[in-house]
């Protein structure tokens, strides 16, 4: 019985270090922190009012639906979505608030952005009218002073395991198994879970 309260002590302080160091892994990257501490990043207040955000630092992120070179500049249209609260990446699974107009200096690849994902922070700089297939539609503006590309990248969620990688007593996949008593992994396909990176 004390054996058996030391292990659980044992593996209740192995969780509690492994969250506190993903916590310290996920944090937003330096080139989208902006300067100052919560940027702002509702987009449906801004296109409410852009008049009273004008100036004000912003960061949104979403998928990049064009890219158009200017001589010295060049602007994405991005189709903004919910950000992550951990590292401010654009919720793959949200719908689209609205689309911006991102100015950055000099000349981007567009093959390097179209349909990827990013996030930008900079100076809103107000409204400008576009189209959205033949539909009139008015732009937020901003001035980006970083951003941060987004990688897609998937894993495998396996079932939860004793820790040796077997099922533990009272665990509903001990019994109900195809490879035989007392493994902890369930018949079936694993899920597979997508999720963006740096």
């Amino acid at each position: 019985m004390k054996i058996q309260l030391n292990y659980r002590s044992a593996l209740k302080g192995i969780l509690v270090v492994g969250a506190l160091a993903l916590t310290g892994c996920v944090s937003i990257p330096a080139s989208i922190q902006g300067t100052v501490k919560n940027p702002t990043d509702n987009l449906t207040s801004v296109q409410n009012a852009p008049e009273m955000y004008i100036g004000q630092e912003a960061r949104f992120g979403g998928k990049v639906l064009s890219v158009y070179n200017e001589p010295t500049k060049t602007r994405l249209e991005i189709s903004v979505m919910t950000l992550n609260k951990y590292d401010a990446s654009p919720e793959l699974n949200s719908a689209s608030i609205g689309r911006i107009y991102a100015y950055l200096n000099g000349f981007l690849e567009p093959n390097d952005f179209t349909n990827r994902y990013v996030t930008v922070v900079g100076k809103i700089t107000g409204e400008q009218q576009g189209k959205v297939g033949q539909v009139p539609y008015k732009y937020v503006t901003v001035d980006v002073t970083g951003y941060q590309r987004w990688n897609i990248a998937q894993s495998v969620l396996l079932p939860p395991a004793g820790p040796w990688g077997y099922g533990y007593y009272g665990d509903p996949y001990y019994y109900n198994h195809p490879w035989g008593w007392g493994y902890g992994y369930p018949g079936g396909p694993a899920p597979v879970q997508t999720y963006l990176t740096e």
